[in-house]
């Protein structure tokens, strides 16, 4: 599992206002690190994940997740923003930091399923929450992440 997080695939300071931005960004990245090539595509599946329901969780922490054809591999990007994010939350706090899922369309009963379950195991552990919000370096981020999975 340590192959889905990449130091390369942790963002600090991410200038977004509300969930639309913060996708927006997350799609933006996936076309730059070569997961996909069709930018419309990942918003899409991304969008159609959350209109199922918010991926806000508690604590300040998003899950959002995107499972398309148009996903080349399966990565987990962590996004950590400059600010409060506006997104509909199971406790009703701004999101600080979403852990965000790419899965390629034929993955989606199966890796899929593992990261999520295995990254929301992760978001019930106040020292793992704690350890991301605090960090300010991408190694570490991605080292407890691969660490939990």
């Amino acid at each position: 599992m340590s192959d889905f997080i990449k130091a390369s695939n942790v963002f600090f300071d991410v200038p977004a206002a509300d969930v639309d931005e913060a996708l927006a960004f997350l799609s933006d990245k996936a076309i730059e690190l070569g997961l996909s090539d069709d930018r419309d595509a990942v918003l899409a599946a991304f969008k159609a994940r959350e209109s199922e329901g918010t991926t806000g969780m508690m604590g300040g922490f998003a899950i959002p997740h995107a499972k398309s054809d148009a996903i080349k591999d399966a990565a987990i990007l962590v996004a950590k923003f400059a600010g409060d994010v506006k997104w509909d939350s199971m406790d009703g706090s701004a999101i600080k930091v979403a852990i965000a899922l790419l899965v390629p369309g034929g993955e989606a009963g199966t890796t899929h399923m593992q990261l999520l379950s295995k990254v929301a195991a992760l978001l019930l552990d106040d020292k793992f929450r704690d350890e991301i919000k605090g960090a300010s370096d991408a190694e570490a981020v991605a080292a407890a992440i691969v660490k939990g999975l």
